[in-house]
């Protein structure tokens, strides 16, 4: 079955929550990746349970016909931080901040975040053999899962664009494979 991985859009810088909403510049990205997805046959639609996925996930499904299927243990590690800053804006308000987040010296326990990440997302694969389904979710997600499919130990060492694109494969067997990562030529300006 194929697994696409899609980030949510671009949120509103938030100090009162941990889950914002899409700012009008992440709904513009979601309706892209909407337009974009929508010829390719998806069975199924899944998202984290935070909002700013699933706003990014509804111009797809609507597209499509699909009911948004959501989990929580495809959220953000950040939940319950009560704040979303944007990467990019922490990088360019406290690089002091953002490099300690890049090099993992955080206070997040990667590991015990990647668990209930690999956890769902084996089983929205057993649950769909042969089909090919859209999860809706975020940058720490698609980065624990990477690295667990590659095998390497459990850490944030890329940065997905805000609706990029991830795809894998997944075998019956258990074999997991890479097919593309941050794909966002959805996302380029026409000409």
């Amino acid at each position: 079955m194929e697994l696409i991985l899609i980030r949510h859009g671009l949120p509103e810088r938030r100090d009162d929550t941990s889950d914002p909403p899409l700012s009008a510049e992440g709904h513009r990205q979601a309706r892209r990746v909407a337009d974009w997805l929508r010829h390719e046959p998806i069975h199924a639609v899944y998202s984290s349970t935070m909002l700013r996925a699933r706003q990014t996930a509804e111009p797809f499904a609507g597209h499509l016909g699909h009911e948004i299927d959501c989990h929580d243990g495809i959220c953000e590690f950040d939940r319950h931080t009560g704040a979303y800053v944007p990467m990019e804006v922490l990088k360019r308000e406290n690089y002091e901040a953002w490099l300690r987040m890049a090099t993992g010296e955080h206070s997040v326990d990667i590991a015990a975040f990647q668990r209930p990440v690999v956890e769902t997302l084996e089983a929205i694969i057993e649950a769909n053999q042969g089909r090919r389904v859209a999860v809706f979710c975020h940058g720490g997600v698609i980065n624990v899962w990477t690295a667990h499919v590659l095998g390497m130990a459990p850490r944030l060492f890329f940065e997905p664009d805000y609706t990029s694109i991830h795809r894998f494969m997944c075998a019956r067997t258990g074999q997991r494979n890479v097919l593309s990562l941050n794909e966002r030529a959805h996302l380029r300006e026409p000409g």
